[in-house]
């Protein structure tokens, strides 16, 4: 175990061995391993998309096994889907890649201001498939978010109970939001801080933007001047509002982007401000398996040379 790996179980005092050991499995496999460092492999926009939209730019990637070899062969800390696309590998790749299994999710076919997920998986479900961890998103901003807080609180207590770890994608969105607030920086920062509050070991949200939704909290932020002019600085914000980086936060690899230096440049920025890596989906899946590696293996080289352990 190395001391990077050590200090961040350290943080979840309140957790059972089992937990903390689930979360070292994340935290030391692949090529990141016992960096403190993660890059996952999500693979929820199947459900979440449909298929045409997520997968036709590679049509390898319809067949769930191959989600499977690409997290393997780019060296990910893991591999993240829902139910099915787990089930329709998980014996094939058993013990290969610690596997996450998103257990709620939403579909596209409406157009909601104010989106909501159901349940689609469970706690036992993952404990069958020998995940190390489940998944679960909220919409803080969307009219449904105390219902699935409520949901989130009774799934991670769950999971807790039988040693697995907690991923959550906290994603502000609804009618209450603007558009530019879904990624402004203060939204960004509270989703943060909500999602740790409700459990979460680990924590997905996307690159927050320079806008301040919120009129009370830019008062703050002026009165303060708290440092938001860089994404960097945005970054470590963000991971300052996760109990002073003692939560993991991971970032979205967001839409695809098939540049590779303004994707490159956004790992950079996330590396400067300490955060803890990335969770990439389309940018992987929807290029060729070759450039998806060569991508991959890119942001692990940012990662690599980054400090280990909690931001200073």
């Amino acid at each position: 175990m190395t001391p990077a790996v050590k200090e961040i179980l350290s943080w979840y005092g309140a957790d059972s061995p089992g937990t903390l050991t689930n979360l070292a499995r994340l935290l030391n496999h692949g090529r990141l391993g016992g960096t403190g460092k993660l890059v996952i492999l999500p693979v929820d926009q199947g459900f979440e998309h449909g298929p045409a939209r997520s997968f036709a730019a590679n049509p390898p990637a319809y067949d769930p096994r191959y989600h499977f070899e690409l997290a393997i062969a780019a060296g990910c800390n893991a591999y993240a889907a829902p139910l099915g696309f787990l089930e329709g590998g998980a014996r094939d790749f058993a013990g290969d890649i610690p596997l996450i299994l998103k257990i709620n999710d939403n579909d596209s076919l409406r157009d909601d201001k104010d989106p909501n997920q159901a349940l689609t998986g469970g706690v036992r479900d993952a404990l069958r498939l020998g995940c190390c961890a489940v998944g679960f998103t909220i919409y803080p901003g969307s009219i449904h978010e105390l219902a699935l807080y409520e949901q989130l609180r009774l799934c991670a207590a769950e999971a807790k109970r039988h040693g697995l770890a907690v991923v959550v994608w906290s994603y502000p969105r609804g009618a209450a939001l603007s558009k530019d607030g879904e990624t402004a920086v203060d939204v960004i920062s509270y989703a943060a801080q909500i999602a740790a509050q409700l459990g979460a070991h680990i924590i997905k949200v996307k690159l927050p933007s320079r806008h301040v939704e919120q009129e009370a909290a830019r008062k703050v932020y002026d009165d303060k001047q708290i440092p938001i002019a860089t994404q960097a600085e945005r970054v470590r914000h963000v991971v300052d509002c996760a109990f002073a980086g003692r939560r993991i936060v991971i970032f979205s690899g967001g839409a695809a982007v098939f540049d590779n230096d303004k994707l490159l440049d956004e790992i950079r920025a996330i590396h400067a401000g300490g955060g803890f890596g990335s969770i990439i989906g389309r940018n992987s899946f929807q290029r060729s398996k070759a450039e998806a590696l060569t991508m991959l293996g890119a942001v692990m080289d940012i990662y690599a040379a980054a400090p280990a352990g909690k931001v200073s």
